[in-house]
Parts: structure tokens; C-alpha cells; sequence
């Protein structure tokens, strides 16, 4: 390794440093009540210096709510290529959600609690990439609908947006010293979802392993 390649790595490792560090203390004091000396003191580096890695204090809020959604986007994208029945696919969705939400939960709960914090335009850019999530969630609720599996009066909209309320709600009550597993309670939100929405009297396969 070169030393502009080990210089250009201890940077990045310092800049994950502050947004880890970013993170924590927005989800326990709130975007509003953090200062940027709160940040530097977390990381022990003086109050100019943060600035060599950041413009704002809002960049860091931002990069934290993007990278949710950057991991949701790539977990839809490996997703997508699944050719199982919907039902099937609504669950792995569910699982694959929730498993998530339960493992980052500091950068859930800055999530929910201070996206409106953003600029405008920067709350534009995630609602563009949510909206694809959504609609890949509609989406599944309609072919299951075309396969027969779900019921033909569920309304795809408002399913969705039932299914999301559920498992982004865990972050209020979640604990990773609980009793139950991220797994476990991955499975309990996918059945719960499938069948929600699937034909009552219908053979699926929501909840396969």
C-alpha cells in the first residue's frame, strides 16, 4: 500500500468513526440538541478538525439516513432476481426487513426521528429512493393477486403501507437483550404479513424457509 493509499484508508476510517459517532448521539439527544462539539468530543478530535471530513452538520445526518436506504435498495435489488411466488417473495421482503431494522437500530431511530431535518431538496432525494421500496411492496401485493394467492379486494396501497407501519414501528420497542432473536422475529412479521393478505382457505407458501 502506497501512502496516499493508507492516508486516503485512515480517512475513510476516520470519517465512519464520525458518522458512527454521529449516529449514536443523534438517535439519544436528537439532530436539533446535537452540536458539532457533541461529535468532536465523541471522536476526541478538535472542533475545527471535524470539519476537515464534513461541510455540515446536516451532511452527517444526511449520510446517515441515505446509507438506510442504500442497504434497503440493495437488499431489494438481490431481491428482485427471485422468481418464487409472491407470497413467498412478501415474505423474504418481511424477513429481510425486519432483520435489518433490528440489527441498525441507531440509524433506524435517527431515521424516523429526524428526517424532517433535512433541507427540501435533500428530504426530495429519499422520498424518490422510499417510494422505490414501496412500490416494489405494492408491486408483490398485485401479483399474488394475479397468481390468485391474495385476495382480489386487498387494496395494494394500503396493505403496503400496513406492512411497513409494522415492522418500522419495532424500533420503538425492540431490544437486542430481549428474548427473541432478530431471526425470530423476522419469521413472526412474515407469517403475520402473508397472512394478512392471503386468501383465506388458500395453500401458500409465505412462511417457507
Amino acid at each position: 500500500m502506497t501512502d496516499l493509499e493508507r492516508r486516503s484508508s485512515d480517512a475513510e476510517h476516520r470519517r465512519r468513526e464520525i458518522l458512527d459517532a454521529a449516529a449514536t448521539i443523534f438517535a439519544r439527544k436528537g439532530y436539533a440538541a446535537t452540536s458539532i462539539q457533541d461529535i468532536a468530543e465523541a471522536v476526541e478530535i478538535l472542533k475545527g478538525s471535524l470539519y476537515y471530513y464534513i461541510d455540515s452538520k446536516e451532511d452527517l445526518l444526511f449520510e446517515v439516513i441515505q446509507e438506510v436506504h442504500r442497504d434497503g435498495l440493495a437488499r431489494l435489488e438481490a431481491m428482485r432476481a427471485s422468481q418464487a411466488p409472491a407470497l413467498e417473495r412478501l415474505a423474504a421482503f418481511v424477513r429481510s426487513h425486519v432483520e435489518y431494522n433490528a440489527r441498525n437500530l441507531t440509524k433506524i431511530s435517527v431515521f424516523f426521528h429526524d428526517f424532517r431535518s433535512l433541507s427540501p431538496e435533500r428530504r426530495q432525494l429519499i422520498v424518490e429512493e422510499r417510494d422505490i421500496y414501496d412500490h416494489h411492496l405494492r408491486g408483490l401485493i398485485e401479483q399474488g393477486q394475479k397468481e390468485g394467492t391474495i385476495c382480489p379486494g386487498t387494496d395494494p396501497k394500503m396493505a403496503a403501507f400496513a406492512i411497513l407501519g409494522m415492522m418500522n414501528w419495532m424500533y420503538q420497542w425492540y431490544r437486542p437483550d430481549g428474548d427473541k432473536s432478530p431471526e425470530a422475529i423476522a419469521e413472526i412479521f412474515a407469517e403475520m404479513a402473508v397472512r394478512s393478505v392471503a386468501c383465506p382457505g388458500r395453500k401458500h407458501p409465505g412462511h417457507a424457509g
